[in-house]
């Protein structure tokens, strides 16, 4: 028989071999066959959820010598029910990204370069600074005499990528910190 004889053409061999709906190995090609799914040379499997919003879809992150190789939705996830929108979908992107910025950047006042600082030295900067923003915009009365008990030299801006959990706990710090500047970034 010749390479181009119409007795080899697909759909004549599935008719031939009874495969009237194309799902049988005449439909694979050597490709196809070989190929395997990008999970499953995952080492391990995490749990997480989608950072984009505050809907909190379930995803599965599957990690490969400690790097995220894919990330999924996850079907136990009871809301989102294994659907990512198209930016869930691509978190793997945004773990990966090569300009993504992976240590904590300072640059001092005046100071033309960045210098990186390790996490505790950074978060001791922030309280640091927090602190004497909140003591210096203290209020404990107004001009009548009447308590107020607050600092208007703090203000809390939530982001709608956190949940509602995420956004209760950071307004109760924002309220015991005395600020009453608070607002969330969904209602801008």
């Amino acid at each position: 028989m010749s390479r181009f004889s119409p007795l080899n053409w697909p759909v004549v061999r599935q008719m031939r071999d009874g495969d009237l709906f194309a799902r049988g190995e005449n439909t694979e090609s050597h490709k196809s066959k070989t190929m395997q799914g990008r999970i499953e040379d995952a080492d391990r499997v995490v749990k997480s959820v989608c950072p984009y919003c505050a809907v909190g879809c379930g995803q599965r992150v599957y990690v490969k010598d400690e790097k995220v190789i894919q990330i999924e939705g996850d079907p136990d996830s009871p809301h989102s029910r294994g659907r990512l929108c198209p930016k869930g979908a691509a978190s793997e992107q945004l773990v990966n990204a090569p300009g993504r910025l992976t240590e904590i950047l300072y640059r001092a006042p005046g100071a033309t370069e960045w210098q990186t600082l390790d996490r505790d030295t950074a978060l001791d900067m922030v309280t640091d600074r927090f602190l004497e923003a909140r003591k210096n915009g203290w209020q404990d009365f107004d001009e009548e005499g009447r308590a107020l008990r607050r600092t208007m030299g703090i203000a809390g801006l939530g982001g709608a990528a956190m949940d509602n959990e995420e956004n209760y706990l950071i307004k109760k710090l924002w309220t015991a910190s005395g600020a009453v500047q608070i607002e969330n970034q969904a209602r801008i």
